[in-house]
């Protein structure tokens, strides 16, 4: 997958960013994964690109016992701070590094991130560490730019500043499982479906801001330029308080 047409970002750039803004999962999405009997009562679940481990703090309360790896280290120690008085690991390796021994888990989670790795290392690995018809749940999120004003003109504004961002244009799809996963893996579910995530100005810009087309990718005083435009256009186009169109989707694979 062509990202960004290779121009470099790092996700550390906006750890706390990422924190306060991009923890904005409603319940509903929450609630898929728990309608699927996944990540709950006493299941081993390790949650692959973590970053501030936003899924192991939401979910650890429906009992399941999680680990969280992420490849930044900047991510990892906002995380663990994030996560004091709950019981997470966190750990900084790749997944494609990760070397946990074989069965050690019975889900393995990837939000918002599966994209990113290199899929032929990513399904051995998963298959090796899960256990006998584990599950590797792929689950995702996005504004709808097309079916939502603010989110649109927002997205034109990162383009502006960065037109190499490909993060633009989203529409409601099925999330894409390479080929290579099936040798090892069965889909046994997918959904998408519709979301209203409620947001104020200063967390919409806050949401923009730590997204990769900005925070993780742009230079300090475009960063600043970027920001002082989108305050003006969301004083022009958006209410104190608003939803933006959102989807959610899912990908349920089973172990073979």
């Amino acid at each position: 997958m062509d990202i960004d047409g290779g121009k470099p970002f790092d996700w550390g750039r906006v750890s706390s960013d990422y924190a306060r803004y991009r923890d904005i999962y409603p319940q509903e999405f929450y609630d898929k994964i728990l309608a699927r009997n996944l990540c709950v009562n006493g299941q081993r679940v390790l949650d692959i690109g973590t970053g501030t481990g936003v899924i192991p703090r939401n979910m650890c309360r429906y009992g399941a016992r999680w680990t969280g790896i992420d490849i930044s280290e900047a991510q990892i120690e906002k995380a663990r701070l994030l996560s004091q008085g709950l019981d997470i690991n966190y750990y900084v390796v790749s997944a494609e590094d990760m070397d946990f021994p074989a069965s050690s888990f019975d889900v393995v989670t990837a939000c918002q991130c599966f994209q990113y790795f290199d899929h032929e290392k990513l399904t051995r690995n998963v298959s090796h560490i899960l256990t006998c018809k584990g599950r590797f749940l792929v689950l995702y999120m996005a504004w709808l730019p097309f079916e939502d004003e603010i989110a649109g003109e927002s997205e034109r504004l990162v383009l502006k500043y960065n037109p190499e961002w490909s993060g633009a244009g989203e529409t409601k799809s099925q999330i894409y499982i390479p080929d290579c996963y099936k040798e090892k893996f069965e889909l046994v579910y997918h959904e998408e479906y519709p979301l209203k995530v409620r947001f104020t100005r200063e967390s919409w810009n806050g949401r923009m801001r730590a997204c990769r087309g900005v925070g993780a990718s742009l230079s300090d005083s475009e960063i600043a330029m970027w920001e002082k435009e989108h305050i003006e256009l969301l004083k022009r186009i958006a209410p104190n308080e608003f939803d933006v169109c959102h989807y959610g989707a899912i990908a349920e694979l089973r172990k073979k």
